[in-house]
């Protein structure tokens, strides 16, 4: 992915999160089995799960990504596996998704489809 600033690269279900001229990812998800719930991923590694819309558990600490990255990541994993599971479409999840950045102090990210 090029670099183009602090950004959050959207292609499909998964992400990227660019800063500081490093790019991360990709962050993704899966269903659970019983479609209760999502699991989360960084290449392709376990890093969480969302259990319910009050319980979210992640941990990226294994892989020594940069605080920021974290946070961004995990806010944008959870906003929107919410606006999934509300049945939102893509327009409203980034919407919700820059609202909670800017919320979060994020505001310089900005999200970009790829295509």
């Amino acid at each position: 992915m090029p670099n183009h600033g602090d950004e959050i690269l959207l292609e499909e279900t998964a992400f990227w999160v660019s800063t500081r001229g490093r790019c991360f990812g990709p962050f993704d998800y899966q269903w659970s089995a019983d479609l209760r719930g999502m699991e989360l991923t960084y290449q392709g590694r376990k890093f969480g799960e969302i259990c319910g819309r009050e319980e979210l558990y992640a941990d990226l600490t294994e892989f020594r990504l940069p605080m920021s990255v974290c946070r961004v990541a995990t806010i944008t994993a959870g906003t929107m596996a919410v606006g999934i599971a509300n049945g939102d479409c893509r327009e409203q999840r980034i919407a919700v998704l820059l609202t909670s950045l800017d919320e979060f102090g994020y505001r310089r990210y900005r999200v970009r489809e790829s295509g």
